[in-house]
């Protein structure tokens, strides 16, 4: 029995390097607790080879700042949840981190649809500026330098 709805790595950020990428383009957009930032996708394996656009592509940062660990995972799996519902509508070719700004996790099925109304409006209008196509094409993407400590 195949998954239907699961969180790929396809469609996945997985390297620190594509966050910073997506951050580097400084294009973003909030609404509510979340702020997503955005970047068209460069390069690629699989379904850009073959002539297809590449699915769009999610990361999500849930800072400690928000809550104990029960509460950013709760985040987390609103969000992966609402971008598996959101997917469809969403456009294809571009790299979405959503960063979460308070710790008030909307609850039941009201609350899943907000968080997808807010992923899908959030998306489109940071895709619709005219700045944001040539936001990818100018951010070097290469090794994240190392964090300062102190």
């Amino acid at each position: 029995m195949a998954k239907t709805s699961g969180f790929p790595r396809i469609v996945r950020l997985l390297k620190p390097g594509d966050y910073a990428r997506v951050y580097a383009a400084r294009q973003s957009a909030a609404s509510g607790p979340l702020v997503l930032y955005a970047c068209p996708s460069v390069g690629g394996t699989g379904a850009a080879e073959a002539g297809e656009a590449r699915p769009p592509r999610l990361g999500v940062s849930v800072s400690r700042r928000i809550g104990n660990a029960v509460v950013r995972n709760r985040w987390k799996r609103r969000l992966r949840e609402a971008f598996r519902g959101a997917r469809p509508r969403l456009p294809a070719g571009n790299d979405l981190v959503i960063v979460v700004r308070s710790s008030a996790v909307p609850a039941g099925a009201a609350g899943a649809r907000q968080v997808e109304e807010w992923l899908v409006s959030l998306t489109a209008r940071v895709v619709r500026r005219p700045a944001y196509a040539a936001a990818g094409r100018h951010v070097p993407v290469g090794p994240v330098p190392p964090r300062r400590r102190g």
